[in-house]
């Protein structure tokens, strides 16, 4: 799977941008879908993640309320819509796909990543 990550910026505090990741390779309909970003100095971090059906959603404290991630499976994309950025949001937005496969002989979990994308929140 590549995944292709668009839709950064820069935009002022307290604006919105949309983050995009499009699939290629194969259908991610079975993947759990996420985004992390790291920031400049910093660890990578955990941001948002969507199960394979869009049942359940999870997000970071320091975004809630405020980013919501979404998918469509029939266009192999998953969304970030964030809104009343912060300065702090300021990062590289990775998006992430991962798929557990069963066999007979057990379970492997596969991971892969997009290139990322710049959010540049200025204050």
């Amino acid at each position: 799977v590549q995944l292709q990550a668009s839709g950064g910026g820069l935009v002022q505090a307290g604006g919105s941008l949309n983050l995009s990741c499009v699939a290629s390779g194969r259908t991610i309909a079975s993947y759990a879908m996420g985004w992390f970003r790291q920031a400049p100095g910093k660890d990578q971090e955990f941001v948002a993640a969507i199960r394979w059906n869009a049942a359940d959603t999870y997000y970071a404290d320091s975004v809630k309320g405020r980013f919501t991630i979404s998918r469509d499976n029939a266009k192999n994309t998953v969304y970030l819509r964030m809104i009343s950025l912060k300065p702090e949001d300021t990062a590289v937005y990775y998006c992430h796909a991962r798929v557990t496969v069963t066999t007979i002989e057990g379970s492997n979990e596969f991971n892969y990543w997009g290139q990322g994308t710049l959010v540049t929140v200025s204050s």
